[in-house]
């Protein structure tokens, strides 16, 4: 049973959006603005709504001209290596604007919303628990095995439950 979700006609419209600003520079690469306009309604309608976007959606707007990142179309994207450091990055820049994005490139990294701990959960007191706290469980890792992998490929906006 999936979850109620507050706003579902604007998140259904940011989607639309979204994929329409794909969809125009996959068949005209030239026709950069119309596409930049659906992403500027876009960003217009999320901040009036104070609605949140999934990152993999927000990673592949421009924060400063809102033209759609599109690697060898609407920007170059190269990896880099900080010296003594073993951390990789992937550094986005707009062809528009010149505005540069850094992503960090850790294969072990989990954004919050993946992460199991993060989905908010109603916890129930057990009733047999002893005041001492004898019941309680013992601390662990985060599983961090349903962590996905942040893929740009996605042309969806995940919505997230209340």
């Amino acid at each position: 049973m999936s979850a109620q979700v507050k706003d579902k006609e604007a998140y259904q419209r940011l989607n639309y959006l979204y994929q329409a600003a794909h969809c125009v520079l996959s068949q005209n690469p030239d026709n950069v603005e119309l596409a930049r306009f659906y992403c500027f309604t876009q960003r217009t309608i999320a901040r009036r709504l104070v609605l949140r976007q999934d990152p993999s959606v927000k990673r592949t707007i421009c924060k400063k001209c809102c033209s759609l990142l599109i690697p060898g179309l609407t920007a170059t994207t190269r990896q880099q290596r900080k010296r003594g450091k073993k951390s990789r990055f992937t550094v986005l820049r707009c062809l528009s604007c010149k505005q540069s994005k850094t992503l960090l490139n850790d294969p072990d990294y989990c954004l919050w919303q993946d992460r199991p701990e993060a989905q908010a959960q109603p916890q129930q007191k057990q009733p047999d628990e002893d005041i001492s706290g004898r019941n309680q469980p013992k601390k662990t890792k985060p599983d961090r095995s349903n962590c996905s992998k942040a893929s740009t490929s996605t042309a969806t906006t995940k919505q997230m439950p209340p």
